[in-house]
């Protein structure tokens, strides 16, 4: 019996992660906000290490509910600096404190923060059709657009990088590569 192929997994977190959600669409607005979150985190670090922590971070940031987090003061903030088990730089907690409320304003303004981020790609995964890890970009022109929009209005962690491991992430972009088995289940959707 072969192995299946998939772009990245070498560890049974690692592949469950692929197998089970990136590059899955998430219409759901507290897990796009847990993403958006997450990814902000590992800038500067491996993806691997963030999921090991993720459950921290539910715990810690309460199931990544904005609503609570818009609300997190300093020492809230304070209290989250010595939680070892999530990653503790302050500017990227700060971040999600701020990210939160204009999560939440945005939410309110289009009627959902899916709304308002889906509408970037017309609410369609946009298809990579790579055959190869290296072939696939670190950015695009529409990542470009989100990053420069969401910073205008206030976000952090939020650069083009971040935002396209986002859409990655949340099936904005199915960019898994075509010898995986989950391409051809994603186009089948």
């Amino acid at each position: 019996m072969s192995e299946k192929f998939r772009c990245f997994g070498n560890t049974p977190l690692y592949a469950d992660y692929h197998d089970n959600e990136w590059g899955r669409p998430v219409h759901d607005d507290n897990k796009l906000f847990e993403m958006l979150i997450l990814e902000g985190a590992q800038a500067g670090l491996s993806w691997e290490t963030v999921l090991k922590k993720r459950e921290a971070y539910r715990g810690a940031f309460d199931s990544f509910d904005p609503r609570k987090v818009a609300l997190y003061d300093d020492a809230k903030i304070a209290e989250l600096m010595t939680n070892a088990g999530i990653i503790r730089n302050r500017l990227k907690i700060n971040a999600a404190v701020i990210n939160a409320k204009l999560f939440l304003e945005i939410a309110e303004k289009y009627g959902s923060f899916d709304r308002f981020i889906w509408a970037y790609v017309d609410d369609k995964p946009i298809v990579g059709h790579w055959e190869r890890f290296e072939d696939m970009p670190t950015t695009t022109p529409i990542s470009d657009r989100i990053s420069k929009d969401l910073k205008k209005m206030g976000f952090k962690f939020v650069g083009s990088t971040i935002i396209y491991s986002f859409m990655q992430a949340v099936g904005m972009v199915n960019d898994h590569l075509k010898p995986c088995f989950v391409y051809e289940e994603m186009l089948s959707k």
